[in-house]
């Protein structure tokens, strides 16, 4: 028979669960765990496999049946010692979004929406991207699609690194501004020349 190890004094006091040494719940103990526990261990399960909103780890209690007045203080108390800081997550997902998907700011505000994040918040974590920064990533992301594009009408070559760029959450004069720099005004066509700054 495993032998039981108690994990530390839980987030909220009196909270309790015991894991064998596998780290799985311990399936022979048959008390019965109360609704606060249960709404803590929910939110502790999803915060382990990445970062979380307030109103994303609020959404999935909803959905696995919690009531609001017992996941709300879990929820605050999860917010007391740090776990959940949507200041800080918007801030994390706005750099990482930025620097590994390559998203313009449209698309980041976009996806903070999309996790519950808060206008105040959201606004603030967008605007920590300079445009200068915005400007200099969507030149990464052409220069890197012409290296590998077999495309050769610069008509619809154009068209394609712009789309992209849109795609990608850059305003259409960022995007139409990069393209023209980076395919150069000569290979430009006549009817792209005159895109909006």
């Amino acid at each position: 028979m495993p032998t039981r190890t108690e994990m530390p004094s839980g987030v909220m006091s009196g909270c309790r669960a015991e894991f064998n040494e596998s780290g799985r719940e311990d399936s022979t103990d048959t008390r019965e765990i109360g609704p606060a526990a249960e709404a803590q261990g929910i939110c502790l399960r999803l915060l382990t496999a990445r970062p979380r909103s307030r109103a994303e780890l609020a959404d999935a209690l909803r959905r696995r049946g919690i009531p609001e007045e017992v996941g709300e203080p879990v929820l605050d108390r999860l917010s007391q010692v740090g776990l959940v800081d949507d200041v800080a997550f918007a801030e994390s997902a706005v750099r990482s979004a930025h620097r590994h998907r390559g998203l313009g700011r449209r698309a980041l505000r976009t996806e903070l929406r999309r996790r519950g994040v808060q206008n105040e918040i959201m606004d603030r974590a967008v605007g920590a991207v300079r445009p200068e920064d915005e400007e200099q990533r969507a030149r990464e992301l052409v220069q890197r699609k012409l290296r590998t594009s077999t495309v050769r009408d610069a008509t619809a070559l154009a068209r394609k690194l712009g789309a992209m760029l849109a795609r990608k959450g850059y305003s259409e004069g960022l995007a139409w501004r990069v393209v023209r720099d980076e395919l150069g005004r000569d290979g430009l066509p006549p009817e792209l020349e005159s895109c909006p700054d």
